[in-house]
């Protein structure tokens, strides 16, 4: 994996040389991921959610190792291993585990507007390995937060204690992934770290759809078939690929950037799509936790 730059480094050098790939990686987590929401809720007509989540991951993950493995690539070592299983645990088997639990029960859009958060978890959660928000990240810490409290107020969230207690799990297992795979959790370099955390997150999901007792419903729907492979292939294969190298090799803040495109794509398209109901005190709500995130994202340059 390439040498992590400092937050405030890596900030000051996207500015004005963002290589091609890492602009590649942002559409993918902008765009891809803005929908996959609402794919994840079309698959679970008929895939439970951690089944969904495990069987897709784990599917992903093993084809990309074969593919990696058969271009020469290095099978991870043990300690490569045992960081992948706590990284794809937080992140896959917490964070997208629980994100398909939420939204058993509230609209995708909702879900992931809430998801927006993020940035700001990662934020605060740097500030163990001493990593400061300036005065204009910390107001945008505090208005997102802010913005968020607005949301679980809303009628989706109020309908659903469960949902929101899954989701506001989701985001801090992500959060705390995300940051330890950046600070003190290296995985095999390149695509086939990327595969060992897909296969030890699918692992720990399957182990939880085991635990919950959750079964295929039989035969799945076309619908829900066509939307867990849209799940595999542009969410899995790509977008979280996508993630993972911006992880490695852009700024925190930027990785994350992907939470202020997300609800909006995620919102429109469960409303104009899947008929999903969401009132004007929760777009406000969005625009205040985004406006929270866009300050996050507005570093300043550092001088020298």
């Amino acid at each position: 994996m390439p040498t992590l730059a400092s937050p405030a480094q890596a900030a000051s050098g996207s500015r004005s040389t963002l290589p091609p790939l890492l602009w590649l990686c942002l559409a993918a987590t902008w765009v891809v991921w803005g929908s996959t929401y609402l794919a994840i809720k079309y698959a679970l007509i008929s895939f439970p959610p951690f089944l969904q989540m495990g069987s897709r991951f784990l599917f992903a993950g093993v084809v990309l190792a074969v593919w990696m493995r058969w271009r020469g690539a290095a099978w991870p070592s043990a300690l490569q291993w045992r960081n992948a299983l706590v990284v794809g645990a937080l992140m896959l088997g917490g964070g997208m585990g629980g994100t398909a639990h939420a939204e058993v029960s509230i609209g995708s859009g909702l879900v992931v507007a809430f998801i927006a958060v993020v940035p700001l978890l990662i934020a605060l959660l740097n500030l163990i390995w001493g990593v400061k928000p300036t005065r204009l990240e910390a107001a945008g810490i505090a208005l997102g937060l802010i913005g968020v409290l607005m949301l679980t107020q809303g009628s989706g969230f109020q309908s659903s204690p469960a949902g929101l207690l899954a989701i506001s799990i989701a985001c801090i297992c992500w959060s705390m992934g995300s940051v330890l795979s950046q600070r003190s959790l290296p995985l095999a370099p390149g695509a086939m770290g990327f595969a060992s955390e897909m296969i030890c997150g699918g692992v720990v999901l399957m182990v939880l759809a085991a635990v919950s007792r959750e079964s295929l419903v039989w035969p799945p729907e076309p619908e829900a078939v066509w939307a867990w492979l849209y799940l595999v292939v542009f969410g899995s294969l790509i977008a979280f690929n996508a993630y993972m190298v911006l992880l490695a090799r852009a700024p925190a803040a930027l990785a994350a950037s992907y939470t202020f495109v997300n609800p909006v794509i995620a919102m429109l398209l469960g409303v104009w799509i899947a008929d999903e109901t969401v009132t004007r005190f929760e777009w406000y709500a969005v625009a205040v936790i985004l406006a929270g995130v866009l300050l996050l994202l507005f570093k300043r340059p550092q001088k020298g």
